[in-house]
């Protein structure tokens, strides 16, 4: 189970989100990674042959299977980049997370493939006109169908969520702490609100308790989930700073909020304005730039699956067969499947009912099957 090896990587003291991205990318698999000998490690930029030694060392000591059951009955609800449903615009980053952590509603992120992520970011303290702004913006583009995303902080975090939930929208939570650890407490009722229809997201376990280096890292997760990234307000040193700065590492757009220049907290926004942002110049003018964003490409989104969850190649085909013909029929029939593959049908029964247990087809009755 390749879940196993992602959350037993990243259980080792020194391999970063960054090497572990780059071990899959070398052996393909972290199982493969784990067999390794200290050696074929140092083929990977940035272990050296002290650090190759110290990792094989350290992962002597774990058992991945025994470490994944303990994990699973500690903190149950998390994805590893092996599960189905770990979001492509995660992956693509070159820190994933390796284990990410959450509550709440998860239709909500099987959805970013057809609805966009809108991060609003800003200071944990701002204007009248900046909590202004906010309520509109994130008000209005929920009401438009986007996902509204932000950091569950002070100030325009909390904006932003609370009135994307008032007008009934979708929201995600990023937090810096444990799942379960809500910061600032104050926003606890917002938080258990949020859960109802939205979700909460983090790469810390349960328990986790905040920490001021959890936060740039937190920032990464919210710019590379979103498909736009708009700063409301941001004097010079604000955090939101760091996620304009990834986003646009990231290709994500970014925009800000124009304010007076006898505004501290607005000389961010004019900042990343000079540099480029685009403007928020109101929120029909907003809707119509994003309106622009293109849908995810499902197709690349099951290719992702495939190759994280390295399946047979019996297995490929059987789905690839499912797409193929559900792409003019609303099902695939056994029969039909068996006719486009070519396969025996106790290889195909087989490879269907474990394609069903992985989550990536559904069953229907008269024995005929979806892709998920």
């Amino acid at each position: 189970m390749e879940r196993a090896f992602w959350l037993a990587w990243s259980q080792i003291p020194g391999m970063g989100s960054v090497l572990l991205k780059r071990l899959y990318l070398h052996f393909g698999r972290l199982s493969a990674a784990w067999d390794a000998n200290a050696n074929e490690l140092t083929e990977i930029d940035g272990i050296g042959h002290a650090s190759a030694i110290a990792l094989v060392a350290e992962r002597a000591t774990l058992n991945p299977l025994t470490l994944l059951q303990t994990h699973e009955r500690q903190n149950p609800n998390f994805f590893t980049p092996a599960d189905p449903h770990y979001p492509r615009l995660l992956f693509d980053l070159p820190d994933p997370p390796a284990v990410l952590y959450y509550r709440g509603q998860i239709t909500v992120l099987k959805d970013l493939d057809r609805v966009a992520a809108i991060a609003l970011v800003g200071t944990r303290n701002p204007s009248d006109y900046g909590r202004r702004w906010t309520r509109k913006l994130s008000a209005t583009l929920a009401q438009n169908g986007f996902v509204i995303l932000s950091g569950l902080a002070d100030g325009i975090d909390t904006e932003a969520h609370r009135s994307c939930l008032e007008v009934g929208g979708a929201t995600i939570a990023v937090l810096g702490t444990g799942i379960d650890v809500v910061y600032p407490y104050r926003n606890h009722l917002l938080y258990d609100q949020l859960l109802k229809t939205g979700l909460a997201l983090s790469e810390y376990p349960a328990g986790t308790l905040p920490d001021r280096t959890h936060f740039p890292r937190r920032n990464r997760i919210v710019a590379g989930l979103s498909r736009a990234v708009l700063v409301i307000e941001a004097p010079k040193k604000s955090g939101a700073l760091i996620t304009a700065h990834l986003a646009n590492e990231y290709g994500r757009d970014v925009y800000a909020l124009p304010g007076s220049l006898d505004n501290p907290k607005s000389s961010g926004c004019l900042t990343l304005i000079n540099k480029g942002a685009q403007l928020i110049l109101g929120e029909a003018e907003l809707l119509e730039t994003l309106g622009a964003i293109p849908k995810l490409d499902s197709n690349t989104q099951l290719e992702m699956q495939l190759t994280l969850l390295d399946l047979s190649s019996e297995l490929t085909q059987v789905l690839h067969s499912i797409q193929s013909i559900t792409q003019s029929h609303s099902s695939a029939s056994l029969d039909a499947i068996l006719q486009h593959t070519k396969m025996e049908t106790p290889l195909v029964t087989s490879a269907l009912l474990q394609l069903e247990l992985l989550g990536l087809i559904k069953h229907l009755p008269g024995m005929s099957y979806q892709t998920n």
